[in-house]
């Protein structure tokens, strides 16, 4: 019988228990939530006249948990509503109910004797096959499941999910020595198609693989800051996006973690590691225990390495001086390396440029590299099976753009062991094997197929699953049909292209459209369907804004009219070509990168999907068929068919608020209820699977006998529906909320939303509707204050109220 798990349950309800909660009720998992029972009363409860024998008290610690996931931000949900898959309880009233469920997760306080007595109580109530796992970000999985029966430890195993659960891309999966491989297998295939994961198999050792190498990068950043005589703001400038990791660098993300739980997890090693070197690394700075003493650990606390200070001037970021453990104003870093660095276009190229200068910022980035490279090619046949586990777990555990084996292959493996020797480092022997054969990086890659070295002195093809479409690696294989400086067609195999954009920020300008044009003739003539989908950073962030200011800014309507009449002309050959189109949207989906999921028949949406008409904020309003549709959309949803005919003001009042307020979506699924997207479309809870799930959805429906759209007619609110959406625009200028020109957008929204000046209950056309969107759209582009929101959007990447 094929294993499913129907419901789990989570035994601790803090900010990770409550977080991976919320994720399985996001995919559709209902779960307990389970936590201790309070030993007192809170004043709040004793004015209520509850005792310790009420269930509101004794379920109080996880109903906490759950009423948080409501709050936070990022929000842990991808719908508010999905908290109701989550019932709390507690242990002492409410174990019984394990024995309902499929998983149960332990996420309790990191401590091996208030585990070891959780799984004993597990022990006691689960069924025989369901799985038990723990969240545990170090503690020894053999050591857990000491004096649990055979069968408990043939089905017990770490689950290391990382914080945010949602956002967090990796789960490290960790066999015990007497784990049934049958049930990692599960695991590994569970948490990658069904909980959306980067699953990566680690070894039973010392925080497994990402905390391991994280934390030793860490320690080594903070020893070398203090030699180097650097600041923390200095080694954040030097540590962040220029060298391919996250916003947050070094000491913005300790202070994200809290220095507290940073410490636990750095201990961790230390206690355990019988190496001295190791253990040395492993010490903890004094100037940061002193801040852990002073409760200063970081964003929970207010204040860490970074705190926010008001001054007359408004909010300033100072720094820590670890020397005097007072704080001071920012500085901003400036070495010649990371200038160089700034200005290289390829993530390589910054790496060289930093690793290999001449300056004080340089040769700190050198020390930290050179440390973490040469201790996990030590350590990786300790923690994982290849190098690829390594580099995958700390590109999703910690954000890194490449692992630490692929950014040797970055700046040379030959160029630096070379330095590395000359400096008096000892080199791994998975280092000097891979030299000694002639070869000189960790990676190959041969048409399109990525193979990685191995001990045994020998190159093994990384596995290549089918739901892992990659763009790159087919157009390296020569599947590319055709190409322009904004967009490309890629066959996907079994009848199916691809339309990618390949523009800046996979922006729409001519060169889309044109590519949009030919991709509509190509697949109507060769192909069973088309999927319209890239991997780039964000699905689409919408129109050109800088081609159209300057078009506006030159006057140049004819043109503007042109771009607009064209982005209609391409939307009509994508959406008559009789062939199945399936858009598949991702991170930020934009104004014009709405209007292109439009022109699909179906969606097949990332579950992490920002969808949002966001002209308003530039001045403009969606004038690529994105007003037209939301009034469609707004209508297919009246009722038909009753007995008294229903209004259909509130719909179309509906989707006027949506776009006037350019509302985004939290979600592929909060964008179903914005009406972004509909209810029949769907959403991939794995980004890495998202192509192949648009591509099968695709032949699913070229199976099914495809049948094209026709155009659609609408019965329009009319003039006195716009009378109505006017007085309320009319309204919030009256009372303050909006400007004048915030007026003027809104009331051309309105008016193409209401079907222009005619009787209400005209039946129009798309067609009609479409060319009041353009007229509406041109009439803003020519007014200076839109053009000033524009020109405000490209230079401080914000909206201007004017």
């Amino acid at each position: 019988m094929e294993r499913k798990i129907r419901k789990a349950a989570v035994l601790g309800s803090g900010v990770m228990g409550a977080g991976i909660a919320a994720h399985l009720a996001n995919v559709g998992i209902p779960v307990y939530l389970l936590d201790i029972v309070p030993r007192e009363l809170t004043e709040e409860e004793s004015k209520k006249g509850l005792t310790l024998a009420d269930a509101a008290v004794r379920n109080r610690i996880a109903q906490a948990g759950k009423d948080r996931l409501l709050k936070e931000k990022p929000a842990p949900l991808y719908d508010k509503q999905y908290i109701e898959r989550i019932t709390v309880g507690n242990f002492e009233d409410h174990l019984s109910l394990l024995a309902e469920v499929d998983w149960i997760i332990e996420v309790v306080v990191e401590n091996l004797a208030i585990k070891q007595k959780v799984f004993a109580m597990i022990e006691e109530v689960r069924q025989p096959g369901t799985i038990v796992s723990s969240n545990t970000s170090g503690v020894s999985i053999n050591e857990m499941s000491e004096g649990r029966s055979e069968e408990f430890r043939k089905h017990f195993l770490g689950t290391h999910f990382f914080n945010p659960p949602r956002y967090l891309k990796l789960l490290e999966i960790i066999p015990g020595t007497d784990t049934d491989p049958a049930i990692v297998d599960f695991m590994m295939q569970f948490g990658e198609r069904v909980l959306g994961k980067g699953t990566v198999l680690c070894k039973d050792t010392p925080n497994f693989i990402a905390n391991r190498i994280g934390t030793y990068g860490l320690q080594v950043s903070i020893q070398e800051m203090v030699k180097a005589g650097l600041g923390v703001d200095e080694v954040d400038a030097l540590t962040g996006p220029v060298i391919g990791r996250p916003k947050s660098a070094t000491f913005r993300t300790l202070d994200v973690v809290g220095l507290d739980t940073y410490v636990h997890v750095a201990n961790n090693v230390k206690n355990k590691s019988s190496d001295e070197e190791e253990k040395a690394v492993f010490e903890i700075p004094d100037f940061v225990l002193q801040m852990v003493e002073r409760r200063w650990i970081g964003q929970k606390a207010g204040q860490g390495f970074f705190k926010q200070i008001k001054t007359a001037q408004g909010k300033e970021i100072h720094a820590i001086d670890t020397a005097t453990l007072e704080y001071r104003p920012s500085v901003k870093a400036k070495f010649p390396s990371l200038d160089a660095a700034k200005t290289a276009k390829a993530l390589p190229e910054k790496l060289k440029a930093l690793v290999y200068g001449k300056d004080k910022g340089s040769e700190f980035v050198w020390n930290v590299f050179k440390k973490v490279l040469l201790y996990a090619a030590d350590k990786t046949y300790e923690i994982a099976d290849d190098i690829v586990a390594v580099d995958q777990a700390m590109k999703w555990g910690f954000g890194w753009e490449l692992g630490p084996f692929e950014t040797w292959d970055a700046i040379g493996v030959e160029k630096s062991v070379a330095r590395m020797r000359e400096e008096g480092e000892r080199i791994p022997a998975l280092v000097e094997e891979l030299l000694a054969s002639g070869k000189t990086s960790f990676y190959q890659k041969q048409e399109g197929r990525l193979s990685v070295f191995s001990i045994g002195g020998k190159y093994k093809e990384v596995e290549s699953k089918k739901e892992k479409i990659n763009l790159a690696a087919l157009k390296e294989q020569g599947k590319l049909i055709k190409k322009n400086a904004g967009a490309a067609l890629i066959d996907l195999g079994d009848g199916v292209a691809c339309l990618e954009f390949t523009s800046p920020n996979n922006a729409l300008g001519m060169d889309v459209l044109q590519m949009a044009n030919f991709a509509a003739e190509e697949v109507k003539k060769n192909y069973l369907g088309l999927v319209i989908g890239n991997q780039g950073k964000n699905f689409c962030v919408g129109l050109n804004l800088a081609m159209a200011l300057m078009e506006a800014q030159d006057e140049n309507w004819f043109e503007l009219d042109m771009l607009v009449t064209n982005f209609h002309k391409a939307a009509r050959a994508i959406r008559y070509m009789h062939r199945p189109v399936v858009a598949a949207p991702f991170g930020m989906t934009l104004g014009g990168g709405v209007e292109v999921s439009y022109l699909a028949d179906r969606v097949q949406a990332s579950a992490e999907t920002y969808l949002g008409l966001v002209e308003v904020g530039v001045g403009l309003l969606p004038g690529g068929g994105g007003t037209k549709e939301m009034l469609f959309r707004a209508m297919e949803n009246v009722p038909q068919g009753g007995t008294v005919p229903v209004d259909p003001f509130p719909f179309v009042a509906r989707a006027f608020e949506t776009i006037a307020m350019a509302k985004v979506s939290t979600s592929g699924h909060e964008a179903i209820n914005l009406g972004y997207l509909r209810p029949t479309d769907r959403i991939s809870v794995n980004p890495d699977h998202l192509l192949y799930d648009a591509k099968q959805l695709v032949l699913e429906m070229d199976r099914a006998g495809y049948t094209p759209p026709v155009p659609r007619k609408v019965r329009v609110i009319g003039d006195t529906g716009y009378a109505t959406l006017r007085q309320n625009v009319y309204a919030m200028k009256k009372s303050g909320y909006i400007s004048d020109h915030d007026e003027l957008i809104a009331s051309k929204i309105a008016y193409v939303l209401s079907g222009g000046n005619l009787p209400a209950g005209t039946e129009v056309t798309e067609d009609y509707i479409l060319e009041l969107e353009k007229q509406a759209f041109l009439e803003l582009i020519k007014t200076p204050k839109s053009q000033q929101r524009m020109q405000h959007m490209l230079t401080k990447n914000k909206p201007l109220r004017n």
